[in-house]
């Protein structure tokens, strides 16, 4: 075996860079439902995550060998290769944090290895095979599942709940707190693989390790290091669009979703699909919405994460195929390549200082937590017309008339 070169230290440090984007890009996954009813204080909610999300890590490696034995040809991939898929993916996932949009870290790491490696080595270096079966078709078939699943949960717990006081609120909530924890260990399941299997890539395509390994120990451990430290920074933009957006949720209809997500995503790790944990909650979360009698989803707002979802796989490709041409240049190329990612990840995260958004302000501090949909939606949405209106109307006091000036007194005599 060779030792460890230059260009694979830059590749596993990128890669754990990425893993901790991953980390703060999905902390919404798990603790959003959470977070927005109240069952857990922000800060509580993501320390739990991150703990949980380390733990996960340690619990498979099915995920990481479909991407390092089985999406790309890994005899012909070259170091800089796996380097420019991580540039692709690492400034797609900046940029929809920067927006608070809920994107999928894990298909803009496929995309970004998909675009550098038919950039390097062609089509016939991309196995379609994989691709389809083991990302494509679950990125279609998991939000659809999960949300038919949490909409019979949900309507099974209505059924047999009865009405919801305090009791049956402070019970789902518990419950809530137990599902989140497993959201959080299934995320680590199955988004720090995703790293394990690239920085495995890497050590094949640079030689210090045999074709066919399985993830060395420390790659095991730093990838799940980096994703909880991320995860405890707490993506608090993501979390605040996916509480605002689908739609309004109660305790109840949280541990429903959370739940589904949860048993989907550790079904998927176990059979290694390589699917986006932010596509399967979302499908939970509306799930729940619509299992709730009376319960609606916005749908302007999940048309527009669809959109995204359609846009990641490309626009991340196009990045690292970018990024792959330039590195071909040799290693002036990869230090430019390497400049530029600083440079753009330092200048977004300047952007992103210009309203910050963190555990201080990501749902409204009363007496009781308030939900960020509920909050959100009250602010965004007018009022009905007709009496209802006119009855909000009533209840808002009219401008004060400006008072009219005192006379003069009258002059001393």
């Amino acid at each position: 075996m060779e030792s460890f070169s230059l260009i694979l230290a830059i590749v596993v440090v990128t890669a754990l860079a990425f893993d901790f984007t991953n980390g703060f890009h999905d902390t919404a996954n798990a603790m959003a439902t959470t977070i927005s009813t109240g069952a857990l204080k922000p800060k509580i909610a993501v320390v739990m995550s991150a703990c949980l999300n380390l733990v996960g890590a340690f619990l498979s490696v099915e995920v990481a060998n479909t991407i390092s034995k089985g999406l790309v040809d890994e005899t012909g991939i070259r170091p800089e290769v796996i380097f420019a898929a991580l540039v692709g993916a690492i400034l797609w996932n900046l940029l929809t944090w920067l927006v608070g949009l809920p994107s999928s870290s894990s298909h803009a790491l496929m995309g970004g290895l998909v675009g550098a490696t038919v950039a390097s080595a062609g089509f016939g270096a991309v196995h379609g095979d994989v691709l389809v079966t083991k990302v494509l078709l679950p990125a279609v078939a998991a939000p659809v599942v999960a949300g038919l699943a949490s909409f019979l949960a949900t309507r099974f717990s209505y059924g047999i709940g009865g009405a919801e006081g305090d009791a049956t609120r402070k019970g789902y909530r518990a419950g809530q707190i137990a599902s989140a924890g497993l959201v959080s260990l299934a995320h680590g399941t199955n988004d720090a693989q995703k790293t394990m299997g690239i920085i495995t890539l890497a050590l094949i395509a640079g030689g210090a390790i045999a074709p066919g390994s399985n993830p060395p120990t420390w790659v095991i451990l730093s990838a799940g290091l980096a994703i909880a430290l991320g995860t405890y920074i707490g993506g608090w933009r993501i979390i605040r669009t996916m509480g605002k957006g689908l739609t309004d949720l109660e305790p109840r209809q949280g541990f429903a979703a959370q739940t589904s997500a949860a048993t989907a995503i550790l079904a998927s790790s176990h059979l290694g699909f390589s699917l986006s944990t932010t596509h399967v909650v979302s499908g939970s979360v509306m799930g729940a919405g619509l299992g709730r009698k009376g319960g609606v989803v916005r749908w302007s707002t999940a048309t527009r994460m669809v959109v995204a979802w359609l846009l990641t796989l490309p626009a991340a490709a196009l990045v690292g195929a970018g990024a792959e041409s330039v590195t071909d240049l040799g290693d002036g190329g990869t230090a430019a390549v390497a400049v530029f990612l600083v440079a753009a990840s330092a200048a977004i995260w300047k952007i992103s200082r210009r309203e910050v958004v963190d555990h201080t302000n990501v749902v409204e501090e009363t007496g009781e937590p308030a939900g960020v949909v509920t909050t959100a939606i009250a602010a965004v949405t007018p009022p009905p017309a007709g009496p209802a209106t006119e009855s909000l109307t009533a209840t808002i006091p009219s401008p004060a008339a400006p008072p009219t000036p005192a006379a003069p007194p009258a002059a001393a005599v």
